[in-house]
């Protein structure tokens, strides 16, 4: 879309939401309980204006010239002379007894002077975008919906004939099944909050019909923080496709790789299932520090462990993060699920990789994700979208997931198992009276992979796997059967 058939709204999730952006000369209703942001986000379409010269009007029924500068300051902004506030103020002898007494309805007189203030505004600034806050108060003095309608039609006709591109706010307080400003404007977005039991709440927006115009669909997360709205397009995988050679990621271990059939491919999504305690993020962070030693970019997002924390044990093992990060070729993000939606989540890692070129992305771990998520369902789907978008940009992708239980049987909290492309299962076992750990692959799309089971150890000098565990049968239960003597068992599970 040209820009000089759009007037864009300051907000770059919102505007690719938009394809490009408002319409010019037409009439958008933004609704949303009140808290949803619709003050914020008008507030940023007239300050875009105005930023590309062009002359703005907020109309005020609702809130003060000092309730909107106070919303302006507390995100940093300086609104200045150029954006034109007009505040209606409520004639003062509104709530005075006598003069509520007449044989004309107050609001006859009321609505009338109403649109009358707002046209001789509209003329006087001669404005070319415009906010119009808040329908509720227009609705209530209209007492009817035809009359509430008619008085629509009547401002879209004369915001027309001016070629105004208008932004209607409406704050749903007042016959929130009342879908006459659906019908008259040219869009409607709807601004929507969502309370979970725990953590901050949630807000997303959804495009409800835009005239005329290819939208992306569906349910969008934003946020509000200090600087604006920001608007997190939803991800969609099919929309993404990079060219990119396939070649085998290795592990740094020999035997492990051996394990992998040679290795993981690059492109593909590899998931770590196990216990507690079990070495996952150790695993996953053996593939982050061989690619990293092969000067490829990392980056990490953290659910459940400090980073400060994953350093020190990453130190202990020999890898240095912190020196990795200083050269640029670690993005590490501490990730807390209670604060953050799924969308947003998304929105970071897609950053990381087409403003970082990360080529190997780790989630550790997909428990603290679902977390994030009020239905499991839902998360799928994200998860989904998220693994296909990394494979179409030939990103490795390793995840973990903490399953509950010690030994026997396993319960997983969500089953991703079919998304990704490869599945590593570890498991606790019991062995010459001690605890040990045992890895395993159980699922690889691509390539041929081994179908033993090997044990695994983690000392200060790293990760190491051993032979194939040939004489012992039923590890993956936890107290497994020793059949007979064999060198190579029996040599490792010594050390």
């Amino acid at each position: 879309m040209s820009e000089r058939t759009n007037a864009p709204t300051g907000i770059a999730g919102l505007d690719d939401i938009l394809n490009g952006g408002l319409a010019l000369g037409r009439l958008f209703l933004l609704e949303g309980s009140p808290g949803t942001g619709k003050t914020t986000i008008a507030l940023q379409f007239l300050q875009q204006g105005l930023r590309s010269k062009q002359q703005a009007l907020y109309i005020t029924l609702s809130e003060t010239r000092e309730e909107l500068i106070a919303t302006a300051v507390s995100h940093g902004w300086t609104l200045g002379d150029e954006l034109e506030i007009f505040e209606l103020q409520p004639p003062e002898n509104i709530l005075d007894p006598d003069e509520q007494q007449s044989i004309l309805y107050s609001s006859d007189l009321e609505l009338g002077e109403t649109t009358q203030h707002i046209l001789a505004t509209i003329e006087r600034v001669n404005p070319s975008l415009m906010v119009l806050d808040s329908l509720s108060e227009i609705r209530l003095l209209a007492q009817s919906s035809l009359r509430y309608r008619r008085q629509l039609l009547a401002l879209k006709h004369i915001f027309a004939k001016r070629g105004l591109t208008v932004l209607m706010l409406d704050d749903l307080t007042t016959e929130a099944l009342d879908k006459t400003a659906h019908s008259i404007a040219h869009g409607v977005l709807r601004l929507e909050e969502l309370s979970p039991e725990y953590g901050a709440e949630r807000r997303r927006l959804k495009v409800m019909k835009y005239r005329g115009r290819a939208y992306r669909g569906g349910y969008h997360d934003f946020a509000i923080k200090t600087g604006g709205v920001q608007v997190f397009p939803r991800l969609v995988a099919s929309e993404h496709k990079k060219d990119f050679s396939v070649s085998v990621v290795k592990s740094g271990i020999a035997e492990l790789d051996l394990l992998l059939g040679g290795g993981v491919d690059k492109g593909s999504s590899t998931l770590v299932l196990g216990p507690a305690g079990m070495g996952k993020s150790l695993l996953v962070l053996q593939y982050a520090n061989s690619a990293m030693r092969r000067g490829e970019k990392v980056g990490m997002f953290i659910f459940d462990e400090e980073i400060s924390l994953l350093f020190r044990r990453a130190m202990a093992m020999g890898i240095d993060l912190a020196r990795f990060r200083e050269r640029g070729l670690l993005t590490i993000s501490q990730i807390d699920a209670a604060e953050l939606s799924p969308g947003e989540f998304s929105h970071h890692v897609q950053q990381c990789v087409e403003t970082n070129g990360v080529q190997l992305v780790t989630i550790d771990s997909l428990n603290g994700y679902q977390a994030a998520m009020p239905e499991e369902r839902s998360l799928l789907l994200h998860i989904h979208e998220l693994l296909q978008y990394l494979n179409r940009s030939g990103v490795s992708t390793f995840l973990t997931v903490a399953q509950h239980g010690l030994v026997g049987d396993m319960q997983t909290p969500v089953d991703v198992t079919y998304l990704a492309d490869t599945v590593i299962l570890m498991r606790y076992f019991e062995a010459q009276g001690r605890v040990r750990r045992a890895i395993s692959v159980v699922k690889k799309r691509t390539g041929d992979h081994e179908d033993t089971i090997r044990e695994f150890r983690i000392s200060n000098l790293g990760l190491s796997v051993g032979p194939v565990l040939q004489n012992f049968q039923g590890i993956l239960r936890g107290v497994p059967t020793f059949f007979g003597a064999d060198g190579a068992n029996s040599s490792f599970l010594k050390d």
